[in-house]
């Protein structure tokens, strides 16, 4: 399965529809079972005997494979948070209940990670695809900070900020409230950034001199 975000030390990953998922051979290593067994018990899960629905099987639980030691392929399973938390409902003791709260805690800072990635990709999709390429484990704020920072340039606030003072929903593009003018700034210093930030990768000296071409821009309009 082709990864968008790739799997933490968890198995923890973002597939290419924007959805978390976790590798079952991680799930199989944190709770201390064979692979074979968690295996077992997907298919337990998943026969269509067991009552659940076969639309929740499919998209809570992709086959996906692997290569073992021996060089030979081997099934696995990515699984969405429901098809996870379905699966260790009957693990039990106590490293198994810590465990199921740390999964959910790292489900829940995936799933904001990655409306973090789809909000940027809306408003400067050139930038984080660039963003992607240079990081090759890329955090929230790699795409939250660069957005922030052309936006207060360009409109003075950031999008969150934005969204609050003019009541749009939360998580909706900004794009089609701002002016023609401003619109057109924002490409163009997502432009001039893309190349910034594989030559000055320090963040305040980047924004420095994105401020310094945008005075130069309106001196010329002037």
């Amino acid at each position: 399965m082709k990864e968008l975000i790739p799997k933490d030390k968890y198995g923890i990953f973002a597939d290419r529809k924007d959805t978390a998922r976790v590798d079952s051979l991680y799930v199989a290593e944190r709770f201390e079972k064979e692979h074979k067994n968690v295996l077992r018990d997907i298919a337990k899960i998943t026969d269509p005997k067991s009552g659940l629905s076969k639309e929740f099987a499919r998209l809570n639980f992709e086959p996906i494979s692997y290569t073992d030691g021996w060089n030979r392929k081997q099934k696995a399973y990515a699984m969405t948070r429901d098809g996870f938390t379905m699966l260790v409902m009957g693990y039990t003791g106590q490293k198994a209940m810590k465990f199921k709260e740390l999964y959910i805690k790292r489900f829940n800072e995936m799933e904001q990670f990655i409306k973090t990635l789809v909000s940027a990709r809306k408003e400067f999709p050139l930038l984080t695809e660039n963003i992607k390429l240079l990081h090759d484990n890329p955090k929230p704020y790699h795409f939250s900070n660069e957005c922030d920072m052309l936006n207060r340039i360009v409109i003075g606030m950031s999008a969150k900020q934005f969204r609050l003072v003019n009541g749009i929903e939360k998580g909706k593009s900004i794009r089609p409230y701002l002016s023609d003018e401003q619109i057109s700034m924002l490409e163009t210093l997502q432009k001039v950034d893309v190349g910034l930030l594989v030559a000055v990768p320090d963040y305040e000296q980047r924004k420095r001199y994105l401020e310094w071409y945008v005075t130069k821009l309106k001196n010329k309009e002037i």
